[in-house]
């Protein structure tokens, strides 16, 4: 009998995760299986006890249940708890423990721009779950500086102040960023600002980005952004989110079967399954 993987997710057809992890089941010769199971919040409870009464190995969490998912669950490691969010679920001896790969899945797949984050002067931008997860996670690491430009500083506040780990920091508006953006060695764009169908638009211009720094964007579609356009012609190395979703898969696929998979593989498949497309 196949052991059970699942997504849960609302809405839950775009999710290129099964295709992925799918094929990696396939490929690495094992009898399991991963489905996405569209689930609405107000059924998210049933949802988790049904996978558990079954008898799931894992699953992922992504929108909009990556937080409301805790108190349904027995357990979540450290980093998960200070984030506040779960995107990988392990059952582990019958007991659903939650774990965050998002933050840890960006800094892995940036390791061959950026080999050390320590003594780097790091710029994200944004201040929703994706920024908190990376912020955290690199917060970890000892950078030089880890600033956050948003369009509410408040939020950007918030979060910095919310961190458990000891990190030179400091919030500020786009606009101040715009005007800051020389100082940084790494630039991180966390928003959905660029994305398609709006793909034109970007979050801040780009004219003050130092060069030789290094400028990623978390989103995969397209593929190339305005933003990250704007920054490979101003002489920045840049990297989109395939990365980020790739290394995030790749880890809960290790806490799930113990095996690290063939990444190469894994982001092949996504650009496949995008098209080779840039919107």
């Amino acid at each position: 009998m196949k052991k059970l993987f699942a997504v849960l997710g609302d809405p839950i057809g775009h999710s290129m995760s099964p295709f992925m992890l799918n094929d990696l089941f396939s490929f690495y010769n094992m009898d399991s299986v991963y489905l996405p199971f569209h689930v609405k919040g107000e059924n998210l409870h049933d949802a988790v006890k049904g996978l558990k009464a079954v008898g799931v190995g894992g699953f992922n969490v992504t929108v909009p249940h990556k937080s409301n998912i805790i108190p349904f669950l027995d357990g979540i490691d450290e980093l998960a708890a200070n984030i506040g969010a779960v995107n990988t679920v392990v059952n582990e001896n019958g007991q659903l423990i939650g774990y965050n790969t998002d933050g840890p899945g960006f800094l892995k797949g940036l390791t061959s721009l950026v080999p050390k984050i320590a003594d780097q002067k790091v710029l994200i931008i944004g201040a929703g779950g994706a920024a908190r997860a990376i912020y955290f996670t690199l917060a970890k690491e000892n950078p030089r500086k880890l600033d956050i430009a948003n369009r509410t500083i408040e939020r950007a506040v918030s979060l910095i102040n919310e961190c458990p780990y000891s990190v030179s920091s400091s919030a500020c508006s786009f606009d101040e960023a715009y005007e800051l953006l020389g100082e940084y060695d790494l630039v991180i764009q966390t928003t959905m600002i660029g994305m398609s169908p709006k793909i034109y638009e970007q979050p801040i211009a780009l004219n003050n980005l130092r060069k030789q720094s290094v400028f990623c964007d978390i989103i995969y579609n397209p593929i190339e952004t305005q933003i990250l356009k704007e920054a490979r012609l101003n002489g920045a190395s840049i990297q989109n989110g395939i990365d980020m979703f790739v290394y995030q898969g790749a880890l809960a696929f290790e806490k799930w079967t113990g095996i690290f998979p063939d990444v190469n593989r894994m982001r092949d498949n996504v650009l496949k399954q995008l098209g080779g497309k840039t919107c």
